[in-house]
């Protein structure tokens, strides 16, 4: 019998296993890899992580999915839980998963500063997610996470995934996206808060963007442009200015 899901989470449960050979190889799953596994859902992933790696540490908000993950295998840790809200720190270096849609981005973005140990991410996200991730300057994508995302990792892999392997089907196609941690830019909370000022309001001139979102200007020599005009790398440069 089918389990009704659960709209408020997001959830499109993965049901073609085809699927996961391609998130394993563009994961690199090895046999010593511990990993971290966000919204295992009814388990298909988890199950496949738990055959293939040392460890896996699993989180899932819904809570009446408990029977789905029962037997998951001694190598998984499994916890309840927003995972937006609980501490995700671990021994975990890689992040492998079939991301909500509705929470997607907002994980991702934490993780790379608030998950220093993760080197390699590797999730199934919104095709017009993934696409955004490492989207070009002055492209309609390019954003806050674009910038964010490209000054801490660089793309390695990249599967479009049809809607027709989840079920409930979703109304848009998925994609698997894998990057690899290159750095963290020093001070990236204040980097950080610097591109999302710049990207608040995105109709507007850089300089109007920082001081409607309360970034003091004064002294520094803003370029009169918008923010998708710049590179992650001219983002550090002001970021450096704005201190």
């Amino acid at each position: 019998m089918l389990r009704p899901v659960k709209t408020e989470y997001g959830q499109h449960f993965l049901v073609d296993e085809n699927i996961l050979g391609v998130i394993g190889r563009l994961a690199e799953l090895e046999p010593d890899d511990v990993v971290l596994e966000i919204g295992p859902g009814e388990g298909v992933l988890t199950r496949y992580l738990a055959a293939r790696v040392r460890h896996v540490h699993a989180v899932e908000i819904d809570e009446s999915l408990g029977p789905r993950l029962a037997d998951l295998g001694d190598n998984v840790d499994l916890r309840f839980g927003d995972a937006l809200q609980l501490d995700l720190r671990t021994d975990a270096t890689k992040l492998v998963a079939n991301l909500p849609y509705n929470v997607a981005t907002p994980l991702i973005v934490e993780s790379l500063d608030g998950l220093p140990n993760i080197r390699l991410w590797c999730v199934m996200v919104q095709r017009e997610v993934a696409e955004r991730f490492f989207a070009a300057p002055s492209t309609k994508a390019y954003g806050a996470v674009s910038v964010l995302i490209q000054l801490v990792a660089e793309r390695t892999g990249f599967h479009p995934v049809s809607r027709n392997v989840f079920r409930p089907r979703p109304n848009v196609d998925s994609a698997v996206v894998a990057f690899r941690r290159t750095g963290l830019p020093d001070d990236f909370a204040h980097v950080k808060r610097i591109v999302e000022a710049a990207f608040a309001h995105r109709r507007k001139k850089l300089a109007n963007s920082l001081q409607l979102a309360g970034v003091d200007i004064s002294g520094a020599d803003i370029p009169d442009v918008r923010a998708e005009e710049l590179t992650p790398l001219d983002f550090l440069e002001l970021a450096r200015a704005l201190r």
